[in-house]
């Protein structure tokens, strides 16, 4: 959540009313309405004023205040556009009945609403089978607002299991304390984990050697008899890579039979774990790896359910110590709560369970082989067009097909299996030749620019060692339909090809006039075949 304050804008717009005295002046500016927001009808339909930092005394009719707040919001960005997000924005009709009818219900509240519970249970086995748990009824998992949630519980739980074998071997919990392994390239929500319960955060540095990623290599310098886990992350929010964990695995296998420590691996499977089971599904990277004791997911970004549901399942109920569990009994019934809320809706538990009724694993597969799709069409398009170098990997042919055997036969471009795995993103930077072409072209403007025509793309730094990298980054949801990726990628090559060739970066600004794609030329007549100007402002229909 965002920290809120009072802007200097606001200030200002204050200041700039009319009939504000001022104390140099003999008449300053005055706030007519004094920091109030005015129904843009209000006028009409003799509606109050109501101000904006503090409650109103007396309320406005529904409709009014719907309205009122219908038009703020419109100033927000378009949802549908906004390519730096992995939040899903998009359910069927019946989705959204379906969480209207349920949506004053508390998950807590088993006693109440016992039906919501259940299907919370079953939500929980689903992704254990899924993941390939031992036994999908053994395992143990809730349901979160997300996954930031999600993987404080993960951290939570392998800090506790450290401290019992830390004070059962009689030595300290405190001196010199615990300590996470994860790479540079972690999602804050990771870091937040390691600052709230007070455990040292090991950073591994990433390169462009590591992809950009943890180094399972590097990650082992860093490891020791008080580190109480490694976080790795399938899908990194940076570029998309995988990060290795059967690698990790075997590593840390390693090290526990020469010293005796057991280093366990919470994966981070925040986007991932909803697009390697379906996409990629010999790919190891979960609980078919031993040493993998939980994993996270957010239902709300490739698991296709709104905003406000994520999961954690253990691979088996020992590796959830019973001290973080909760026995509750004042709701009616005895109830077990392990989260870092308690009262939460149950309309988000409930649009996840529908998608994998309605989805099914075939539903999820079409999705996400889809989304691999139009992420590797748009990766293909921006290297084709020698502006840009793509960091992400998803469109290159994964290591082990042989060289021979593609200039030979080729093989099957469709089948995401034969492509490096990866989340579908898009992450990439202006070509070597393009910035020594253009020195003075800062690859912001891009972001800048994209954004007056609507698209919502990041730009930013890489993750430590490599802040100096700067990426935009596209992140292909199942609404960035292949037509999308066309509009795209036409506004971003336009973009850098004005950039480059304008006398000055805000001669730019030209462009935003144009609105080409590969279906421009479609239906339309092109310069000098109209008839030419008769000098009047008048213009055709």
């Amino acid at each position: 959540m965002a920290l809120s304050k009072h802007i200097n804008a606001e200030q200002l717009m204050r200041q700039s009313e009319d009939n504000h005295f001022n104390h140099n002046q003999r008449h300053r500016i005055h706030s007519s309405n004094n920091h109030q927001a005015v129904n843009p009808y209000g006028a009409r339909y003799g509606t109050s004023p109501i101000p904006k930092y503090k409650l109103p005394v007396k309320g406005a009719d529904a409709k009014s205040a719907y309205q009122m707040i219908h038009d703020e919001l419109t100033l927000d960005g378009s949802p549908n556009l906004n390519l730096a997000s992995f939040v899903h924005t998009w359910m069927p009709d019946e989705a959204n009945k379906l969480m209207m009818e349920n949506i004053s219900k508390n998950l807590i509240d088993q006693d109440e609403y016992p039906m919501t519970q259940v299907i919370h249970t079953r939500c929980i086995s689903m992704l254990a089978d899924l993941w390939h748990a031992p036994d999908a009824h053994d395992a143990i998992g809730t349901a979160t607002t997300g996954s930031s949630e999600a993987i404080q519980l993960g951290g939570l739980a392998m800090k506790r299991i450290w401290q019992a074998k830390r004070k059962a071997a009689g030595k300290s919990i405190h001196e010199p304390g615990p300590n996470i392994v994860m790479g540079a390239n972690a999602q804050v929500a990771l870091e937040k984990f390691a600052r709230y319960f007070e455990v040292e955060c090991r950073l591994v540095p990433i390169s462009e050697e590591s992809h950009y990623r943890l180094d399972p290599q590097k990650a082992m310098q860093y490891v020791d008899e008080n580190t109480i886990g490694v976080y790795v992350i399938l899908g990194s929010t940076y570029t998309g890579h995988y990060e290795p964990v059967k690698e990790m695995s075997d590593l840390l296998d390693k090290y526990e039979a020469s010293t005796g420590h057991s280093v366990p691996i919470h994966v981070d499977g925040a986007s991932g774990a909803f697009i390697a089971p379906f996409a990629t599904p010999n790919h190891l990277w979960d609980f078919k790896i031993p040493r993998v004791v939980s994993i996270n997911t957010s239902g709300h970004k490739f698991g296709l359910a709104y905003v406000g549901v994520g999961w954690v399942v253990w691979r088996s109920k020992d590796l959830l110590p019973k001290d973080l569990i909760f026995e509750l009994h004042y709701l009616g019934s005895v109830e077990y709560s392990f989260s870092l809320n308690f009262s939460r809706p149950a309309h988000p538990i409930i649009a996840q369970y529908f998608n994998f009724v309605h989805l099914g694993f075939e539903g999820y597969k079409a999705v996400a082989l889809d989304d691999l799709k139009n992420a590797r069409l748009l990766s293909r398009a921006l290297e084709r067009s020698g502006l840009f170098n793509v960091l992400s990997d998803i469109h290159r042919p994964a290591p082990g097909l042989l060289s021979g055997v593609k200039n030979t036969i080729g093989f099957d471009e469709s089948d995401a299996v034969n492509y490096v795995p990866g989340l579908p993103v898009v992450s990439f930077r202006f070509s070597d030749k393009y910035r020594a072409q253009n020195p003075d072209v800062q690859q912001k403007w891009v972001q800048t620019l994209l954004r007056a025509k609507g698209w919502i793309v990041p730009n930013y730094e890489l993750a430590p060692d490599l802040e100096n990298i700067e990426i935009l980054r596209v992140v292909v949801r199942e609404s960035v339909t292949a037509d999308m990726v066309d509009r795209l990628v036409s506004d971003i090559v336009e973009i850098a090809e004005d950039l480059a060739s304008s006398d000055s970066p805000t001669h730019a600004l030209n462009q935003l006039q144009s609105n080409k794609s590969a279906e421009q030329h479609h239906g339309k007549l092109q310069k000098g075949e109209g008839s030419s100007s008769n000098g009047t402002y008048a213009k055709p229909c």
